[in-house]
């Protein structure tokens, strides 16, 4: 499984950004996407997750602001990010629970910025 994530860059605090990652490979192996953050000095903390069946979970920091939504179509996951604040800047990851292994594969970050 290849993963592309897009969509980073910089946002005055209060904007939104939407960020896009596209699958490839082995598609039918996934189990769940996720969307990870790491910030300077900070550990990677998971912001938001979406199984096959549609169930999302959010981590508390973004409940109510971010959105996780995927398109089977176009083997394609979203977070759409709203209200964004300063402490949402970071390097943001997709990733894809392989069913297989039950290990996680990333793709290449994006980086969010947030300005106040």
């Amino acid at each position: 499984v290849q993963l592309q994530a897009s969509g980073g860059g910089l946002v005055q605090a209060g904007g939104s950004l939407k960020l896009s990652c596209a699958a490839s490979g082995t598609i039918f192996d996934i189990n769940a996407f996720g969307w990870y953050r790491q910030a300077p000095g900070k550990e990677r903390e998971l912001v938001a997750s979406i199984t096959s069946s549609g169930r999302t979970s959010y981590a508390d920091s973004v409940k109510g602001r971010f959105t996780i939504t995927r398109d089977n179509a176009k083997n394609t996951v979203y977070l759409q990010m709203n209200s964004l604040k300063p402490e949402d800047t970071a390097v943001y990851y997709c990733g894809a629970l392989i069913i297989r292994t039950s290990s996680w594969v990333w793709g290449r970050g994006t980086l969010v910025t947030v300005s106040s």
